[in-house]
């Protein structure tokens, strides 16, 4: 399983590392991407070295695609074109597009929660009309994921397992990493 996380320039980044470290003990691959540039300033400061810019790759490489909210990451990525793109092409596919924080209005903007139950940070909901928005802390319909914000990193992650088919191995390593959901 090899899903790739776009970072925005200030994209959350306890959203992307926590989720992709879950991901990566699960043993999935999360390849960084740079939605402007290799490295990527975060909104705490913290600036991230990609291991690609998202121009450089091709959406066939990958099982699906993860979105960190933060801002103004999540609004960077809702301008992106490109962006749009891979999110229609995934959802299409039946790959998993996942999103936490301020980050599912890229999925709506794509068309992709017009059915789905979603939780995003509160207050953000208010901007996509009659959407089924939840107050969970992560939700999962079909392989879309979305998360409500940095402290459901963990609920967030074990969504995305669950859509690649690893649901049964997330309470294990939470026991393991002391998490509690």
């Amino acid at each position: 399983m090899n899903l790739v996380m776009i970072l925005a320039p200030g994209f959350e980044e306890l959203e992307a590392i926590g989720t992709a470290d879950v991901l990566a003990r699960l043993g999935i691959t999360v390849t960084f991407a740079g939605l402007d540039s290799i490295k990527t300033t975060g909104s705490h400061s913290f600036t991230i070295a990609a291991h690609h810019k998202l121009a450089d790759l091709s959406v066939s490489d990958y099982d699906g695609v993860i979105l960190p909210g933060g801002l103004p990451g999540s609004t960077n990525l809702l301008e992106s074109d490109l962006v749009i793109r891979w999110i229609k092409d995934m959802h299409i596919n039946g790959k998993i597009t996942a999103a936490i924080c301020a980050a599912p209005i890229v999925l709506a903007k794509a068309g992709v929660l017009t059915d789905n139950r979603f939780t995003m940070y509160p207050g953000f909901d208010s901007y996509l009309g009659n959407l089924h928005y939840t107050d969970a802390l992560a939700e999962r319909e079909g392989n879309v994921v979305t998360g409500k914000g940095p402290g459901a990193v963990f609920a967030f992650a074990a969504k995305i397992a669950e859509a690649a088919g690893l649901g049964s191995k997330v309470d294990e390593l939470y026991r393991g990493m002391f998490v509690q959901l």
